[in-house]
């Protein structure tokens, strides 16, 4: 028999029953009932249930062990009684009547506890990840990573993509995020750059020949933690194909990403085909270029119902400012007043001035309904249904649906009936408004239709929404430097090609770019490349680098464009963000193996630390640390 196990503690069945076996593990809990011992024994496959009753030779020592102790057990297999089988254990029906224990490592007193898994201090957590690790719910979402990158492997190989690997230690490169830098010792006072992408790369396999590479890429940013991007490294599905125009590389990738959602969303629904929204419809309707569309609620400029009308704050706004508009934002089921108030408390605490409502309802009586003493009001009758009852009864009552509030008696019934209409709201719905500028209101109008579909329970939490943003601006404005940026990716092709660039109206240009977006969150991010070295050079000229910065800080890729390059494009998708949301995971430390903490620090290995005197002088450093305040 094997040293330490001849099964692990998932394997056996009631098949095995009568058979002598071998089990080593972890001791997750163990209990006494009256002089007979019961030891849960776990490893990363399952859990077993031990027996050792004091006639066993292996008793004694069952009594000294404790939880997270590692020990092997020899013992028999035997039945458990019906009215102790337990239904949620694959190895339920079984028990193993201990032989004999040994203590393979026992364990102090733990910091943390790894059986119930209750709620426990995050720093605790990360310093003593190897235990947390051990915690069911953890252990099981770092199985599933490992299981759903599997699928993404199977699935790019099963459409003709090949893996290859990157270098690691490469240059300095515009990926929109802070660069790590590693110091080079033999040639002092030079830096290598950790990648943020593999992008200059890939594009070089494309120029290679090899057409459709991808690999399962690490990537490094030197950027702010939050829940849904961890600080340093992640993982993305990085792709890239030749002779593709945007069309391939969405239906490429579209019935691949659905694929891996599917095989693993526990039967919730997959969006089947994907939308291709572009990014202007994106920001009018949903106030984002990552619409949650679970939210069925869709914004809509309203600005004609109140231009020149009787609402004179909304009506000086559109007359003073050429680029002003109004939007609303229906709130199905949202005619309450009790939800309007919430809503402009909300909008305050945001800092803005407030948020405008019109709720939709039956015109009913009016205020001047008088009631004869001798209508009789019913038992448990509220005074509102007194009051419609008789009105319906006289044939005082009006199905007419109106509008109600402040800004809707300023700009009259017929605007508000307009609005009415423009939505399909009927009664019990509402409206809220805001004005300005889109461009500095546009997030707020974002978060807004957010908070009304979540006050309003209209979000489905078990399905996936996925679609494709298209369509994004190749450049904006840089109002703080007064100049013109990259909008996104600088090596897309823009749309038009260098006729576009040579034109006057580049913050118009569109990129050949897209993003895949799935419950509110960005997924994957993609584009047809510029791999033509004049259209390379003149986008760069736009944001003021001249042909000999491109040159040096693009050399290999500028020079391999001199020689053949074919179209192509790619996109690279989340891995971790994919992970969180198909494990429904409300933070991406809990799909991930070692994270540091929010402040950007690895507390189980002490990481960033100081480096010695003796490093410093091998790569020809001085460190000068700010003075803190």
């Amino acid at each position: 028999m094997h040293r330490y196990r001849s099964h692990t503690c998932a394997q056996l069945r009631k098949s095995d029953v009568g058979s002598t076996v071998r089990l080593s593990g972890w001791v997750h809990r163990v209990r006494d009932h009256g002089g007979l011992l019961f030891i849960d024994l776990r490893d990363n496959y399952g859990l077993t249930q031990i027996v050792a009753d004091p006639d066993s030779p292996a008793f004694k020592v069952a009594e000294t062990v404790r939880g997270e102790w590692v020990i092997r057990v020899d013992g028999e297999v035997k039945a458990r009684l019906p009215e102790t089988t337990n239904a949620n254990l694959p190895t339920g029906e079984i028990e193993i009547f201990a032989r004999e224990i040994e203590v393979l490592s026992a364990a102090k007193e733990l910091p943390l506890p790894v059986f119930g898994e209750p709620d426990y201090p995050e720093d605790i957590r990360l310093k003593y990840r190897f235990l947390d690790l051990r915690r069911e719910t953890l252990h099981k979402n770092i199985i599933a990573r490992t299981k759903i990158i599997a699928e993404m492997r199977k699935r790019m190989g099963e459409v003709g993509f090949t893996e290859f690997s990157t270098p690691i230690l490469t240059a300095s490169s515009p990926e929109g995020a802070r660069d790590f830098l590693v110091p080079s010792r033999i040639h002092p006072g030079t830096f290598y750059a950790l990648p943020q992408a593999p992008q200059q790369y890939k594009q070089l396999i494309m120029v290679s020949g090899f057409d459709r590479y991808f690999q399962i890429a690490p990537c490094f940013r030197d950027e702010d933690p939050r829940a849904d991007r961890l600080p340093g490294e992640f993982y993305q599905l990085d792709l890239e194909m030749s002779f593709v125009e945007q069309d391939d590389v969405l239906s490429t990738m579209e019935p691949v990403m659905r694929g891996v959602f599917e095989t693993f969303a526990n039967g919730k629904p997959v969006t089947q085909n994907f939308q291709r929204i572009p990014y202007d419809v994106a920001m009018r309707k949903y106030g984002t270029d990552k619409p949650d569309l679970r939210n069925p609620i869709e914004m809509q400029a309203v600005s004609d119902h109140f231009r020149d009308s009787g609402f004179k704050i909304f009506a000086s706004i559109l007359a003073n400012d050429p680029k002003a508009e109004v939007w609303a934002i229906p709130a199905p089921k949202g005619g309450s007043r009790a939800l309007c108030d919430r809503m402009n408390a909300w909008a305050i605490s945001e800092g803005q001035p407030g948020l405008g409502y019109i709720i939709f309802g039956k015109e009913g009586f009016g205020d001047g309904l008088v009631i004869p003493h001798d209508f009789p009001r019913l038992q448990n009758e509220t005074k509102e249904q007194y009051e419609e009852r008789y009105a319906r009864t006289t044939g005082k009552w009006s199905d007419r649906i109106i509008g109600r509030g402040p800004l809707a008696k300023n700009i009259g019934a017929e605007r508000t009936e307009a609005i009415r209409l423009q939505f399909g709201l009927v009664e019990g719905d509402a409206a809220f408004f805001v004005a300005g500028d889109p461009k500095k209101f546009v997030s707020f109008a974002g978060a807004a239709r957010t908070r009304a579909g979540e006050e309003l329970n209209l979000i489905n939490r078990d399905c996936f929404e996925l679609c494709w943003i298209v369509d994004f601006p190749f450049f904006e404005w840089n109002e703080e430097e007064k100049k013109i940026d990259f909008a996104h990716n600088p090596f897309s092709m823009p749309q038009g090609g260098i006729d576009a660039l040579n034109g006057e109206d580049l913050l118009g240009i569109k990129a050949f770019q897209y993003d895949m977006v799935c419950n509110g969150f960005e997924i994957a991010s993609g584009g047809i490349r510029n791999h033509l070295p004049e259209t390379m050079v003149k986008a760069f000229e736009t944001v003021g680098l001249d042909r000999a910065t491109v040159e040096e800080r693009f050399g290999g890729l500028y020079r391999a464009f001199q020689y053949g390059a074919p179209p192509h494009g790619g996109m690279a998708a989340g891995v971790d963000r994919v992970v969180m949301l198909l494990l429904g995971a409300k933070n991406l430390r809990e799909i991930t193996m070692f994270p540091m903490n929010q402040q950007a620090y690895d507390l189980l290995m002490n990481a960033p630390s100081e480096a010695s005197p003796q490093q410093l002088r091998d790569l020809a450093l001085r460190v000068a640390v700010p003075k803190k305040d």
